[in-house]
């Protein structure tokens, strides 16, 4: 486990942008937060590092936007609105199996309603402070050989904008 300090929305999206600059294809995010944490702040930052010139708008009601046209394709899904279910029926596995999809980065809001998880990813989970800012937590479940150098992220940033705590 690692957590990042974030004081505002802009160091949140640089958090996402640092990352998306540092994660290969095949990498699967789980994010949790509340309302307003900051999930699609961060992905909007990852998309900006995988240099993705499409706007990120979150996927609450189309559930899934394909962004095809960066370094690696991002697939952004929101499943906040739906209920086990009708997740089970979405054949995610599609996604981080790279059946029918180019390889790529899979960011999963609101993926504590999942049925079932990959067998590896990052679970990251934004959370507010009492003073407003806020924490990013990073779990890394399953990939004893993913090569993901946290470190490389707070060397390249600004310690007003993000450091680990």
């Amino acid at each position: 486990m690692t957590q990042f300090h974030l004081p505002n929305a802009a160091a949140t999206r640089e958090f996402g942008k640092k990352l998306g600059r540092s994660l290969p294809a095949n990498s699967i995010l789980l994010l949790a937060g509340n309302l307003g944490a900051g999930k699609t702040t961060f992905v909007q930052g990852l998309a900006e590092g995988l240099e993705i010139p499409e706007s990120i708008e979150s996927p609450t009601f189309t559930l899934i936007n394909e962004y095809t046209n960066g370094r690696i394709p991002l697939y952004h899904l929101d499943l906040y609105r739906l209920e086990a279910s009708e997740i089970e029926d979405l054949n995610l596995e599609q996604y981080w199996e790279g059946i029918e999809v180019e390889p790529g980065i899979v960011a999963i809001e609101w993926a504590d309603r999942l049925p079932y998880k990959p067998e590896s990813y990052l679970q990251i989970e934004l959370t507010y402070t009492e003073k407003g800012d806020r924490i990013a937590t990073i779990f890394n479940v399953g990939q004893d050989d993913f090569n993901l150098d946290l470190g490389d992220l707070l060397n390249n940033s600004n310690s007003e904008k993000c450091r680990a705590t």
